[in-house]
């Protein structure tokens, strides 16, 4: 490259005029050169920052990636260019869209870990539990014809999208009125019940428990990964999701497991007009995975890894916050887990922090380069806020190593 120095080099040693021009451009070529290395600078230090930023916001399963990625050539799905190729795949099933190999997988898989009763009852396949939330709602609402849209309330904190997802069609059937505690009309309601709860882990049912009401129960997260399994759960309407069960988010698979028919065809006939059915590739993915995992046929015991990363975890983070108050996460005593066939402690997905009142506990870790999701989105105040525990291992370590910064922070 020709600097500034080489210009005037040129100066004294070409005749005029075309020194002159020689060095002009000599010069410019140099500041562009200045200019190229200062922008290349600044975006390094761009990229830096970015990269420093950790994301415990999202609930994104990628703990899991380490558990596939060992599995290695075991696991491969291969899809012909002549498969799956019409809409249907059960024509003389009401669902369909579902393939019937998906459905005996998911069947055999609550067999397995005992977790819900599934002998006489229809299974509905979705684009994930945020598309059979959905469903679930019209399904549940279609039929009253209502005159206002039903109320659709959980017990706070609340799982952050049910206000968006009740509300994003502004549907004239059913509407977002908030925490189920305060809920006092005497009138239709949905009530979504998640057990293990998001954000903050607890197993619990409904709060309104009047005649009138109809209710939901989200499951996303009771599998031994994260709790114990008390019980084989029976309820009208049951959410779960290959998602939190598998780590497999981005295939967008879940299941609803439906008491009555008639409102288990309503949740089809949803998913018919939104999006004509759920992938066939998907399902093919789910039903490979759900296979190994019911069988038991991976090299190693997949069930066992997630209960041994997310026991890790928590004892660290426990350990971190050892002897101060300033930052706090919930206790969970031991449970009989049936699956395990023994006493079972809680590693929910994800840590319900929560901090002095007054204080914003989103700004504070944000401060530090952390991203949480703010108690204010469940329902709750600004001192709370909810951290995922489902990241990569690099990163969490990077949480804990910043951990004594934020606690010293929040002490002053």
């Amino acid at each position: 490259m020709v600097s500034t120095e080489a210009a005037v080099v040129i100066e004294s040693s070409v005749p005029s005029p075309v020194a002159a021009s020689v060095a002009a451009a000599a010069v410019a070529v140099a500041v562009e050169v200045e200019a190229i290395k200062t922008t290349e600078s600044m975006l390094t230090n761009l990229d830096l920052e970015t990269v420093s930023v950790l994301d415990f916001d999202k609930g994104d399963p990628t703990m899991y990636e380490a558990y596939w990625k060992s599995i290695g050539e075991d696991f491969e799905i291969t899809i012909s260019a002549s498969q799956a190729l019409s809409y249907f795949a059960n024509p003389k099933s009401f669902c369909w869209f579902m393939l019937p190999k998906l459905e005996q997988k998911i069947r055999n898989l609550h067999n397995l870990v005992g977790n819900a009763v599934v002998e006489g009852r229809h299974i509905v396949v979705g684009n994930g539990s945020s598309q059979l939330i959905q469903a679930a709602l019209y399904a549940l609402a279609e039929p009253l014809d209502p005159p206002s849209p039903i109320s659709v309330v959980s017990a706070t904190p609340f799982y952050s999208c049910y206000p968006q997802i009740a509300d994003y069609v502004r549907s004239g059937l059913f509407k977002w009125a908030g925490d189920a505690h305060a809920y006092v009309k005497d009138a239709p309601y949905i009530e979504m019940v998640t057990s293990p709860n998001n954000p903050d882990g607890e197993l619990r049912g409904p709060v309104v428990n009047k005649a009138n009401g109809m209710l939901v129960h989200d499951l996303a997260y009771y599998w031994p990964q994260y709790t114990a399994i008390t019980e084989p759960v029976d309820h009208d309407i049951m959410l779960f999701t290959v998602s939190k069960c598998t780590g497999h988010a981005g295939s967008r698979i879940g299941w609803a497991i439906v008491k009555d028919p008639d409102v288990a065809k309503r949740m089809v006939k949803f998913m018919e007009i939104s999006t004509i059915g759920v992938s066939k590739e998907a399902q093919l993915r789910a039903i490979s995975i759900l296979e190994m995992i019911s069988t038991n046929s991976c090299p190693s015991n997949f069930l066992g890894f997630g209960q041994s990363v997310m026991a890790e975890r928590w004892k660290k983070l426990r350990e971190a916050l050892k002897g101060t108050d300033v930052l706090q996460v919930p206790d969970f005593p031991p449970q009989h887990c049936n699956f395990k066939r023994d006493y079972n402690e809680c590693h929910p997905a994800y840590a319900w922090m929560k901090a002095q009142e007054g204080l914003n506990l989103e700004e504070v870790m944000k401060e530090e380069s952390i991203r949480v999701r703010g108690g204010g989105t469940f329902g709750c105040p600004s001192n709370y806020a909810r951290l995922s525990m489902l990241g990569r291992d690099k990163d969490v370590d990077l949480l804990l190593k910043r951990l004594p910064s934020i606690l010293k922070r929040l002490a002053h």
